[in-house]
């Protein structure tokens, strides 16, 4: 639990998810799982229940900071926060610079996550193989849907912060790429680079009560389908692999203009430009040996 872990640790996992959920196709969930804290994330968020009511009400404020799992908490959310309105611009500015390579980066972090997830997901059952290829189904229909236009209102942003959130804690399923979907990622990012206070605590409002209901969810199906959970969860990762393909082209294929997946030689004849196959490449692999590296110091840090 909590004190496997240092506080710096997990400072630096939240600031690692934080960054993830900023750039849309990569889950803040998915770096949660990598480093190990995904189980405990949704443990401490489902704390919030009634007896969490019983304590605050009963000034129990040591017992409920105990059952929340308070530092946990704390320290993750803090990183993620700190890594948002931080490195808000900076990923921004590197998704439009070196796209090639941030995508190939996030490429190799999660192809290398669903073989490290998967072998905790019993896929020898058949039922847990079946539910892995319908959760990839399900985020790969995901990736391939037209983003809406709208006006966004007051409403609008708490229902939008409310479903993001819900897709951030889920591996495989951006919350950024959902926000996309509904026409409101440049909304927000503008939002935290100006440092707008109203939108920013309306949507703040939504993801709360998404997250605290949704997380309820989870923590039941990981306690009770523990395997079948995590097989589904690994199937989003999968799924979700179509959206971090570093090769795109925007074209338009009736329904408005939308993003498809390209290989190099395609891109380099519809672009002509370079498609630097040799550094993504290099940057894959570097995405995949960022995995190993944390799989390999958690088991050393746990003994095993």
């Amino acid at each position: 639990m909590a004190g496997s872990h240092t506080k710096a640790g997990l400072f630096v996992r939240g600031m690692a998810m934080g960054a993830a959920d900023v750039v849309p196709g990569v889950s803040g969930g998915t770096v949660a799982f990598i480093t190990g804290i995904y189980e405990e994330l949704i443990e401490s968020l489902g704390a919030a229940n009634m007896t969490a009511v019983k304590l605050l009400l009963g000034l129990r404020i040591k017992d409920l900071w105990q059952h929340l799992n308070g530092n946990f908490l704390v320290l993750v959310f803090a990183g993620i926060l700190f890594s948002i309105f931080s490195l808000a611009k900076l990923i921004s500015w590197a998704l439009i610079t070196f796209p090639h390579i941030i995508w190939a980066y996030f490429f190799g972090l999660i192809a290398a996550s669903v073989i490290y997830i998967a072998r905790h997901a019993g896929l020898r059952d058949a039922r847990n193989l079946i539910a892995l290829v319908l959760g990839a189904a399900v985020a790969f229909s995901l990736t391939q849907l037209t983003q809406v236009a709208v006006n966004p209102s007051i409403g609008f942003v708490f229902v939008a912060g409310a479903i993001a959130i819900c897709a951030m804690i889920l591996p495989g399923i951006s919350g950024s790429f959902i926000l996309v979907l509904l026409g409101m990622y440049q909304y927000i990012i503008a939002a935290v680079k100006e440092l707008n206070g109203a939108v920013l605590v309306v949507f703040a409002l939504g993801c709360i009560s998404g997250l605290l209901t949704f997380t309820h969810l989870l923590s039941w199906l990981l306690r009770r389908f523990h395997q079948l959970t995590l097989a589904v969860l690994t199937g989003f990762m999968v799924g979700s692999l179509a959206k971090v393909w570093p090769w795109k082209h925007l074209r338009d294929d009736g329904n408005g203009a939308r993003e498809f997946n390209v290989w190099p030689n395609q891109y380099e004849l519809l672009h002509q430009q370079d498609a630097q196959l040799l550094l993504v490449l290099l940057t894959l692999c570097l995405g995949i040996a960022t995995v190993y590296t944390i799989d390999r110091f958690g088991n050393v840090r746990s003994g095993s």
